[in-house]
């Protein structure tokens, strides 16, 4: 009899901590020693166990071998905190970038359905539209406010 069947794992989750310190060390190619002055400098921030035992994962040991790459080619610590901080906000901003071109794209297609709805003929009755009332002339002595709620 068969068991229940499992499916495959997807692909790791480059954020997971799960390398301890000797093999973040092995992987990069850097000292022990090296990764704990790094975190002191605030270069790099691993996760901890509950017992305090430090995890990397693997987009830590990603940003391990690129600092040790900059150390080696000569760049300074306060360089390289710089070209990471960069990396950072490029990331922030490649990410909004693509927000913002996904919202055009749902306005693009909002215009294109509004462009292509029935236009009324004048003098021909408005259609009634689900949001909006019926407004009818105000008596005398009264008046109409008219207010757009503000979607920003």
């Amino acid at each position: 009899m068969a068991g229940p069947r499992r499916t495959p794992p997807g692909p790791p989750d480059p954020d997971a901590a799960v390398f301890v310190i000797s093999v973040a060390a092995e992987l990069t190619g850097l000292h022990p020693q090296t990764l704990r002055a790094y975190e002191r400098m605030g270069l790099i921030t691993p996760g901890r166990t509950g017992g305090g035992g430090r995890r990397y994962s693997a987009r830590d040991v990603d940003r391990l071998r690129d600092i040790a790459d900059l150390t080696a080619a000569g760049t300074g610590i306060e360089g390289v905190r710089r070209i990471l901080e960069l990396e950072n906000q490029l990331t922030a901003l490649r990410q909004r970038n693509e927000e913002l071109q996904a919202e055009v794209g749902s306005l693009r297609d909002a215009l294109r359905q509004a462009a292509a709805a029935p236009r009324r003929t004048p003098g021909a009755p408005a259609p009634r539209s689900a949001n909006l009332p019926v407004l009818r002339g105000p008596e005398p002595g009264q008046s109409v406010v008219v207010w757009r709620r503000n979607r920003g």
